[in-house]
Parts: C-alpha cells; sequence; structure tokens
C-alpha cells in the first residue's frame, strides 16, 4: 500500500494582499497625481533654505495659531478669509503651499479647495506646523524665531537628510 503525504496547506492571503496592488501604469498615476497635489515639510524646508522663490506659503490657522508660530516667511490666509483676501496677497500666477496645524486637521485642504475655487494651483504641505516643528525647523514669531529639537520618531536626527 502507497501512501502519498498530504499537500501543503497554502497560506491563508495576507489582509495587505485581500485587495491586489494596481498595476504598475495605473500605480505611476496614482503616485504622480499624489505628488501633484501634496509636499511634506522637509521638501518644502529645503526649498526655503536654497532660496527658492517658484512657490509661495499660505498658514491657513487662526490668528491666535499664527501668533504661537508658522513657517518662516508664510502667508497669514485664514481659511475662511480666503475668498476675499487671497488676491491682495497671493500672486495667482505663482503656485501655493498651504498648511494649518497637522495630519489630524483638514484645514490646508479646505484652504487648498478654496484657492483651487479661485484659480490657484495649490499644495498642500503634509503635516503641517506640527511636522514642520517636530522636524526640528524653526519658527518665526512675534518675538522672533524659535526651534525646538528634532523628534526621532519623526526626524532622522544629526542629519538634515532623511534619505528619501
Amino acid at each position: 500500500m502507497t501512501t502519498t503525504a498530504p499537500a501543503p496547506a497554502e497560506a491563508p492571503a495576507s489582509r495587505v494582499m485581500a485587495v491586489p496592488p494596481a498595476p504598475a501604469a495605473d500605480a505611476a498615476a496614482y503616485f504622480a497625481a499624489r505628488l501633484a497635489f501634496h509636499t511634506d515639510v522637509a521638501d518644502v524646508h529645503a526649498a526655503l533654505a536654497a532660496g527658492a522663490g517658484d512657490f509661495a506659503v499660505v498658514d491657513s490657522r487662526s490668528t491666535g495659531a499664527w501668533d504661537q508660530g508658522r513657517v518662516p516667511g508664510a502667508v497669514h490666509l485664514p481659511t475662511a478669509q480666503i475668498p476675499r483676501l487671497a488676491r491682495q496677497f497671493l500672486d495667482p500666477a505663482v503656485p501655493v503651499v498651504v498648511y494649518c496645524w497637522g495630519p489630524g486637521c483638514d484645514g490646508a485642504t479646505r484652504a487648498a479647495l478654496a484657492l483651487a475655487r479661485l484659480g490657484y494651483r495649490v499644495k498642500e504641505m503634509l503635516g503641517g506646523i506640527e511636522y514642520w516643528i517636530r522636524e526640528g525647523y524653526a519658527v518665526e514669531t512675534a518675538d522672533g524665531t524659535r526651534q525646538l529639537p528634532p523628534d526621532p520618531l519623526t526626524a532622522p536626527v544629526g542629519t538634515d537628510d532623511c534619505g528619501c
């Protein structure tokens, strides 16, 4: 009598692969589009530090939040005031990078939408002022600038380049 070993059980599909990845061309289109709508604090900081003048930075928070600290050189334009004041403070020919508090806040998204509806080309700065500060970048206040050390959970320590 011959016996055969049972076939090994197939490993169950992981939750990661329960929905298969998109075809490469679709993924490339998606990620290119995502980068057209978003930027991150490290790239904004590097561009500003290098003297880039090809975009304006808009802080869409309240005056009280603005007073706590803002990206140096940012324009203060609270979201609710964008339809009325954007043309006074922003050149429609210059793309805008907008930020609010952080990843738990849709304020920058609402501000970006308001600017886009006015015809501005706009990107949202992911992480907002929270990640600007957590990555160790200086903020401007009425009393001057202040800077905290980088949070090692969000930024590389001892280097300006995260390698991404």
